[in-house]
C-alpha cells in the first residue's frame, strides 16, 4: 500500500493551511504570481512550509494551485509549468528535510481557470494537456500525492482524476468547492459529489475553501454519509471582509479547531485550512485533534434533502419578433448607441424607422471594442418611448459566467427579450488596447445559457421561477474564404438553441447565390446583412480592415467613380441587391454607418413598398 494511503487508513491526517494569504501579508501583491517565488522568493515558501510543519501539521500543500498553463500565462509565465512546478515539489520536500518531521507531500492543483466546454471555450484535449503538463513537473518533483482542490465543475474534476490516473499512480485526493447554500456552482449536492469521487476511485474526497468552517461541517455530514472513501475538510477562515483595501478572514483558530473536532467526530479523516487560515489556526486544530481518531460508532446524521423550489411551467408569452421569424418578412435596422450620455439622435432616427416599416432595432455593444452607452440602457430607451422591439447585441467579451447570466436575468426582467449573441471584438481594436477580457465561454456558449435560462434553470441547474423567453439570433459570415469553418460553426449555434440566423453584410447577390446552391435553405430563418456604403474611402476601410467584411472591387471602383456623390452610389447598390435577392430572403438586416439612418430608412420604405412575400428561399 502507498505510505501516504496506509497513514490515511490509520486516523485522522492534520494538513497546513493558506499559503497565498501568508505570502501577501508578507509583502507579495495579489497583482503577483504566487507560485513564481518558489523560485523568486524560495526562503520566503520554505518558511511558510516549516511553520506549518511546526504547528503540527501531517502534510503539506505544494505552491502551485495556479501552476498550469492557462493561469501562469497571465504573468507571461505559460512556458515555465515544468519549472515551477518541479521546483514547488522539491521546496516542500526540503521543508520536510530541514524540519525532520516525516510530513507528507500533496501536489496542489487548482482548476484550469477557464470552464470546459461546451459552455466554455477550453476544449477536453486542451484540458487534458494541461492538467498532464502540470501533473508531470509534481511527480517529476517528488510529491507524495495530489491534491485536486477548489473544483466547483465536477466534470471539470472528473477530467482531471482521469488525467492523473492515466500518468500517475500516486493517491489523490479531490476537493470540490460550495456554496453558500451547500451546492456547487453547477448545481450539485454534497451527497452527489461524494458518489461521483467515490466513483473515480481517489483515495480521498471532500471540500475546501467553500464559506467557512460551520457550513463545512453541514457538508462533511452529508458526504461521510454516502460513502466509504475517507473525506477530506479545509475550510476559509470564515467569510472574507474588505478592511483598508485588504481581504481579511475573521474566524479565529479557537472557532476553526472546535469545527474541526466536530468534523473529525463526524468522521472526516483529512482537516486542514484554506483562504484566511494561518499557521495558529493549523496549531489550535493540533491540540484539538491530538487524541482524536474517527469512530466507526460516530453518529452519522443523514443527508437532508433540500426541498426543491417549485418552477412555474408557464413561460413567458413570446417576444413580438419571435412571432415574425418566418412567418413574414422581418426588416431589422442597427443602431450604435451614443459615444456620450445624449442618445437624442439615435431615438429620433430609431423612430423615423419605425415610421418607415421597421419590425425591430439592433443595438451594439460597444462595437469594434469602442466605449459606448451600454446597449442595454439604449434598448431601454428605444422600447420605452417607442413601444418597439429591440436585438440586443450580447457579448461574452467583458463578462464571467456568473455576470452573463446575472444580465441576461435582468435584461428579461426590464423586457429586452431578442437577444443576439456574440463573442465580442477584443478591445485591442479599440479605445482602450490594456483592457482586460474575460471570455469565460463565447457565443455557442452562450446560446446554451440562453436555452437553459428558457428552460427554467440557471447553467447550475438552479430554477430561476418562470421559464425565460428568449427569442435568440446567432451571426453568421458568408465569406466564401470561410465559409466552410462558418458552416461548422453556424451548425453548433443551431444545435446550442439559436432560434434565427442575422448574416454578416453581403455586397452582391453571387455570395447568397453560392451559399444557397451549396447548402440549401438555412436551417433557421435567416436575415441578410445589408450595409449601406458612404464612400470610396468608407468602402476602402471596410474592405481592408475591419474582420468579416469583405467588399468585391468591381462594387469599390463604382464608389471611387461616384465621387462626391458616394453616399447615392452606396444607396443604388444596396438596393440593387436587396431588388436581386428579395426573392430569395425572410428578412433583412440593415446597418447604417455614421448614424445616417436615413439611408437605411430609404431602404426600408423601398422594401416595404414592395412588401416581399416569405417564400422559401430558391436554391
Amino acid at each position: 500500500m502507498n505510505p501516504f494511503a496506509e497513514r490515511l487508513s490509520e486516523g485522522v491526517l492534520l494538513s497546513d493551511g493558506a499559503m497565498g494569504t501568508l505570502l501577501y501579508a508578507r509583502g507579495v501583491s495579489q497583482d503577483q504570481c504566487f507560485e513564481l517565488q518558489s523560485v523568486a522568493r524560495r526562503d520566503l515558501v520554505l518558511a511558510v512550509h516549516l511553520e506549518y510543519i511546526q504547528a503540527g501539521a501531517d502534510l503539506i500543500e505544494t505552491n502551485t494551485y495556479a501552476a498550469n498553463r492557462l493561469k501562469l500565462a497571465r504573468f507571461g509565465l505559460a512556458d515555465r509549468v515544468g519549472e515551477l512546478n518541479r521546483a514547488s515539489a522539491k521546496l516542500a520536500k526540503e521543508a520536510r528535510d530541514v524540519s525532520g518531521t516525516p510530513v507528507f507531500i500533496g501536489g496542489a492543483i487548482g482548476p484550469l481557470g477557464k470552464p470546459l466546454a461546451p459552455y466554455g471555450l477550453v476544449s477536453v484535449p486542451e484540458a487534458t494537456a494541461i492538467f498532464r503538463e502540470q501533473i508531470d513537473g509534481l511527480v517529476e518533483g517528488g510529491a507524495d500525492f495530489l491534491v485536486l482542490e477548489t473544483f466547483s465543475d465536477l466534470d471539470e474534476m472528473r477530467l482531471a482524476v482521469g488525467v492523473a490516473k492515466s500518468c500517475t499512480d500516486l493517491p489523490i485526493v479531490a476537493h470540490m468547492t460550495f456554496n453558500e447554500d451547500g451546492h456547487t456552482l453547477r448545481g450539485h449536492t454534497p451527497t452527489e459529489v461524494a458518489r461521483a469521487l467515490a466513483a473515480l476511485g481517489v483515495a480521498a474526497l471532500g471540500a475546501n475553501c467553500s464559506v467557512g468552517p460551520l457550513p463545512m461541517v453541514d457538508v462533511v455530514a452529508q458526504m461521510v454519509a454516502a460513502v466509504t472513501v475517507p473525506v477530506s475538510a479545509m475550510p476559509n477562515a470564515g467569510f472574507p471582509r474588505r478592511v483598508e483595501g485588504r481581504m481579511l478572514y475573521t474566524a479565529s483558530p479557537h472557532h476553526l479547531a472546535e469545527q474541526a473536532g466536530r468534523m473529525a467526530a463526524l468522521g472526516a479523516r483529512i482537516l486542514g485550512g484554506c483562504c484566511g487560515t494561518t499557521p495558529e489556526h493549523i496549531a489550535a486544530m493540533a491540540v484539538t485533534l491530538r487524541d482524536r481518531r474517527p469512530s466507526e460508532a460516530a453518529a452519522r446524521p443523514p443527508a437532508r434533502p433540500r426541498a426543491a423550489s417549485p418552477v412555474e411551467t408557464v413561460a413567458y408569452e413570446p417576444t413580438a419578433l419571435s412571432r415574425k421569424i418566418g412567418t413574414s418578412f422581418v426588416i431589422s435596422v442597427e443602431i450604435d448607441p451614443p459615444k456620450g450620455t445624449d442618445a437624442t439622435k439615435d431615438l429620433l432616427g430609431a423612430e423615423m424607422l419605425q415610421a418607415c416599416g421597421a419590425d425591430a432595432i439592433n443595438v451594439g455593444d460597444s462595437p469594434l471594442g469602442r466605449v459606448r452607452m451600454s446597449a442595454t440602457s439604449m434598448c431601454v430607451q428605444i422600447q420605452q418611448r417607442l413601444d418597439l422591439e429591440t436585438i440586443i447585441h450580447f457579448t461574452t467579451r467583458d463578462r464571467n459566467l456568473m455576470a452573463l447570466q446575472a444580465d441576461l436575468i435582468g435584461l428579461h426582467a426590464l423586457g429586452i427579450r431578442n437577444v443576439l449573441a456574440l463573442t465580442g471584438d477584443p478591445p485591442r481594436g479599440g479605445d482602450y488596447g490594456e483592457a482586460t477580457t474575460v471570455y469565460d465561454t463565447d457565443s455557442i456558449g452562450l446560446i446554451r445559457i440562453l436555452r437553459r435560462l428558457n428552460e427554467g434553470t440557471d447553467l447550475a441547474g438552479k430554477p430561476i421561477g418562470r421559464p425565460a423567453s428568449f427569442c435568440v439570433a446567432c451571426a453568421f459570415d458568408m465569406n466564401p474564404q470561410t465559409l466552410d469553418r462558418e458552416m461548422r460553426r453556424l451548425e453548433q449555434k443551431i444545435a446550442a438553441g439559436a432560434d434565427f440566423i442575422m448574416t454578416q453584410p453581403i455586397f452582391e447577390p453571387e455570395v447568397l447565390d453560392r451559399f444557397l446552391q451549396r447548402f440549401g435553405a438555412p436551417p433557421k430563418p435567416m436575415l441578410l446583412g445589408v450595409l449601406p456604403l458612404h464612400s470610396s474611402r468608407h468602402a476602402e476601410f471596410l474592405h481592408h480592415e475591419v474582420p468579416g467584411i469583405n467588399i468585391p472591387e468591381w462594387a469599390r471602383d463604382r464608389m471611387r467613380d461616384a465621387g462626391n456623390n458616394g453616399r447615392e452610389e452606396g444607396l443604388r447598390l444596396s438596393a440593387e441587391l436587396l431588388d436581386a435577392v428579395a426573392d430569395r430572403i425572410t428578412g433583412v438586416y440593415l446597418m447604417p454607418s455614421f448614424g445616417r439612418y436615413e439611408v437605411s430608412a430609404e431602404l426600408v420604405k423601398r422594401l416595404r413598398a414592395r412588401r416581399p412575400t416569405l417564400t422559401r428561399p430558391r436554391v
